[in-house]
């Protein structure tokens, strides 16, 4: 678990989706432990309607509440100008794509609609949410030294799902989560990942997708077997520890390779 200590060395971090769930837990995480980096930026549609956020905000110094609505470009906009004036000059080290949406659908129920609104939320915001926050990124990177990749220098981080995957999508597992829009959605934002990774590299910013496990949120459901607490320990070691080897990959929490 020792790469979790390089978030202490890190400027910036930015979770989008921090009112709740994974996100929440990141924040709390990040804020609490011995690793804390400088600026903790966390992100809600709703400000007011963010108790625990707020109760974090007050409790610790370095985090940030900041409003972003994810599949809104305006306010991915004022986001993104607001937090340039939280980093300033240092630019943001690590972004952390956390938001997302379970719109669950089969074969039979799926509709138009319920992809547009899973792929909205969990493909294009993803993306048009790095294209904005990208001079930001820039300014880290430019700042962080050449030839070599990590979070202290500047990152973009895709939280993704095993269910995403083409090739596991078989068998029992593809019985059990028939979820067109939610499980497409992943499988685009492992591409969207990828393409970023392609792009990004000549910048110095590394880009790459990681699955937190079947956790008991709201989204994950009772029966998951892991907590909040056990998957976002596993999940900030791994990516404390990424280096350019990991640059444009799909990892599980464990640190494993998944495959596409």
């Amino acid at each position: 678990m020792s790469g979790v200590m390089n978030f202490k060395n890190c400027g910036s971090v930015l979770i989008t989706g921090a009112n709740r769930g994974l996100g929440l837990q990141m924040v709390e995480s990040l804020a609490s432990e011995g690793f804390s980096p400088g600026k903790i930026i966390a992100t809600t549609r709703n400000i007011s309607l963010s108790q625990k956020l707020q109760e974090l905000a007050k409790k610790y110094s370095n985090v940030h509440i900041v409003t972003l609505d994810v599949v809104d470009q305006e306010s991915i906009e004022k986001c993104a100008e607001e937090v340039g004036q939280l980093v300033e000059e240092e630019g943001l080290n690590c972004l952390i794509n956390n938001a997302g949406i379970n719109v669950e659908a089969d074969f039979h129920s799926v509709t138009a609609e319920k992809m547009i609104e899973n792929f909205h939320t969990n493909s294009v915001a993803p993306l048009m949410i790095t294209k904005a926050f990208l001079p930001l990124l820039k300014k880290a990177a430019s700042r962080g030294g050449s030839g070599i990749m990590r979070i202290q220098k500047a990152a973009v981080i895709n939280m993704t799902s095993l269910l995403g995957s083409v090739e596991l999508n078989w068998g029992e597992r593809a019985n059990s989560f028939k979820w067109y829009p939610y499980r497409t959605s992943k499988s685009a934002l492992n591409m969207v990942s990828r393409c970023m990774a392609v792009d990004l590299e000549s910048d110095g910013i590394l880009c790459m997708a990681i699955h937190p496990g079947w956790v008991r949120t709201d989204m994950g459901g009772s029966e998951a077997p892991l907590s909040p607490e056990e998957s976002v320990a596993s999940v900030l070691s791994v990516i404390g520890g990424l280096t350019e080897k990991d640059h444009g990959s799909f990892l599980n929490f464990t640190g494993e390779q998944l495959p596409w």
